[in-house]
């Protein structure tokens, strides 16, 4: 039997870390972690925001399997996922950190919540909801007013997830009786706020970082369900210049180093436990970030800075130093456990759209499509990603989709959508997408759930009034509701 050491942080994009490429951040943990085992070079996540995103991960359904639409839709519990099974199993399973569920209440499928982090009061971002028109985000302020070094609730929180983490592989090395574990350590770093602890935010002078790409005025696509995004939460337009853009750069690069500097002392205490042998070992987030490409911030489209996620595995059985093509997502995290543990598929899994990343490192499924789907702040119709191959279609309920090809064009500047020649790749993609779900269906379903909790908690001007805050407060931090 196999441990397994599930490893995950919050809005790390895969194009700041060295192992995917980037010579500017230091990322030597996460690269180290990455040549001793297995690098996934098209990995996703499910939903490009936090709690549908957690959610998926949960359960390995995708969002519009359990109806997890939003911020304000989060797991509670239902249906099962992984550790529920784990646990009926009879196989110790615990969580240290952030997991933006419901509620400590909540039977989540640990068998001790540590440190956890969940929606505020319970609810979460209520006022995400509203969609037809979405409102102006007046929280996203803070994302240019806080960037630069120094110390925040969220880099109070990741040292004190950092240390429990220890302090349990610890324990679990002191106890003889103790016959195989999972544990799932969930940061909050390198999400906003913008602030990096000052020795690692040193490590990037503003005039050794690159400004993001595509900020001129015709790299912005001309799509309407994108400029909505743009103009709802409208980020970018608390940047004064570029010295204040490159500062938040530094804080970002900064936040991941820090990451990467609690992993590694988390492996370290691995390895000196003499757990590291018998110890399965995922890395991935649970989405990316934009960081200013194209003037967007944040997450909530599906280019590959926001939906792209890096996801690496180390451990038992797992090849060294390899890369795999095939597209994978968070919901192969279900099987991915279950196998590492030993256990079989329950016959109620049967219909997980997820496959064991151990089978995919061994040639499995090469053509295997993933998606992510988007229907919560911002957004004025369901967006849909599917990843086939070396192509990415998108599609937009109501609105012309794109297709990106990210072997020729990996920073997707060339939408082919509207090249007549590439009508039958476009073709592929809806196919693809329409024979995982019916996307129409889906964005009615969405709204509706919406709609229907809307009222259920005292109509639009209640929740509108209900105001907005930039991030889920750390445990005991007060939050930062704006209008």
């Amino acid at each position: 039997m196999t441990n397994v050491l599930f490893i995950m942080s919050d809005e790390h994009s895969k194009r700041v870390a060295g192992c995917y490429g980037n010579d500017v951040v230091k990322t030597p943990n996460i690269d180290r972690l990455a040549a001793s085992g297995t690098t996934f070079d098209a990995a996703y996540t499910n939903c490009p925001i936090c709690v549908p995103a957690r959610a998926s991960f949960a359960t390995g359904r995708h969002v519009y399997e359990i109806g997890n639409w939003d911020n304000a839709f989060p797991y509670d519990g239902t249906p099962p996922g992984w550790g529920h099974r784990l646990q009926a199993a009879g196989h110790r399973t615990d969580s240290i950190g952030k997991l933006h569920y419901r509620s400590v209440e909540d039977e989540a499928g640990f068998d001790e919540e540590i440190l956890p982090l969940h929606v505020l009061n319970g609810e979460g971002d209520v006022q995400g909801m509203i969609r037809r028109p979405p409102p102006k985000r007046p929280s996203t302020a803070s994302l240019a007013g806080d960037a630069g070094p120094g110390e925040s609730t969220y880099v109070a929180y990741d040292r004190k997830i950092r240390d429990a983490a220890c302090a349990w592989l610890e324990r679990a090395a002191a106890d003889p009786s103790q016959k195989g574990w999972t544990c799932f350590v969930s940061f909050v770093c390198p999400h906003f706020p913008l602030v990096a602890p000052q020795e690692f935010f040193d490590l990037y002078p503003l005039d050794s970082l690159p400004m993001p790409g595509l900020r001129g005025p015709d790299d912005f696509p001309d799509h309407p369900v994108l400029r909505t995004l743009r103009e709802v939460q409208s980020y970018e337009d608390y940047f004064r210049d570029e010295t204040h853009v490159r500062t938040a750069i530094a804080a970002y690069y900064g936040m991941v180093s820090f990451l990467d500097d609690n992993i590694g002392r988390i492996m370290r205490t691995l390895r000196e436990t003499g757990l590291a042998e018998d110890t399965l070992v995922v890395y991935t987030s649970d989405h990316g970030d934009n960081l200013g490409t194209r003037t967007f911030w944040g997450k909530s489209n599906m280019y590959e800075e926001s939906a792209g996620i890096p996801l690496i595995m180390s451990g038992p059985g797992v090849p060294a130093g390899q890369r795999v093509a095939t597209p994978v997502s968070l919901v192969d995290a279900h099987p991915t456990i279950l196998e590492a543990v030993g256990l079989e598929p329950h016959p109620d899994d049967s219909d997980l759209p997820g496959r064991s990343l151990q089978s995919i490192i061994g040639g499995a499924d090469p053509d295997r499509t993933v998606l992510s789907e988007y229907h919560a702040v911002a957004s004025i119709t369901g967006i849909f990603m599917v990843r086939f191959g070396r192509y990415k279609y998108v599609h937009y309920v109501g609105h012309r989709p794109q297709l990106f090809d990210l072997e020729a064009d990996p920073l997707e500047t060339q939408d082919l959508a509207v090249d007549p020649s590439s009508a039958a790749l476009l073709a592929e993609g809806e196919r693809r997408l329409r024979e995982i779900c019916d996307p129409d269906a889906v964005n009615a379903r969405a709204f509706a759930d919406q709609e229907a909790r809307i009222e259920r908690l005292g109509g639009l001007e209640k929740v509108r009034s209900a105001g907005t805050f930039p991030y889920t407060p750390a445990p005991g931090e007060t939050p930062r509701v704006s209008g």
